[in-house]
């Protein structure tokens, strides 16, 4: 999978399971995309589609992201480790709009915004699931 170097967003990320719905990380469900696996390195983009976009409206918080859809492949790096992971999105999401002015730092520099979610392998390719989020860079 080829990863881009061209900034893309600044923002926070957290992790997911892909599925129907809320609820642990299983096999079943496969996401906006029916692709999804929470065991791959996926993630869930806030506009990968209209219908996407009208339910996590990152609008509403300042973020005007790009539509990338699925199947999209971007970099995501932490802000200070300096850690990335290359990611496929699948899914949509986060939902930006119920989270906004939420702020995550570190070495002194901070990401608002959720603007990406991470498969729980994907995460912890970055960062610690028990972190919850992480300020990152994304590259396409």
């Amino acid at each position: 999978m080829a990863c881009g170097s061209t900034s893309l967003w600044n923002g926070e990320a957290t992790w997911f399971c892909c599925g129907n719905a809320w609820g642990p990380c299983a096999s079943a469900g496969g996401g906006a995309c029916g692709t999804c696996k929470s065991s791959k390195l996926h993630a869930a983009w806030p506009n990968a589609s209209k219908a996407c976009w009208d339910i996590t409206r990152p609008d509403l918080c300042g973020e005007k992201l790009p539509r990338r859809g699925c199947g999209s492949v971007m970099k995501v790096r932490h802000q200070c480790s300096g850690a990335s992971v290359c990611v496929t999105v699948s899914d949509c999401g986060p939902r930006t709009r119920s989270f906004c002015s939420e702020s995550t730092c570190c070495d002194g520099t901070c990401r608002t915004n959720r603007v990406i979610d991470l498969t729980p392998a994907a995460f912890s390719a970055i960062g610690s699931l028990s972190s919850g989020m992480l300020p990152v860079v994304i590259f396409e």
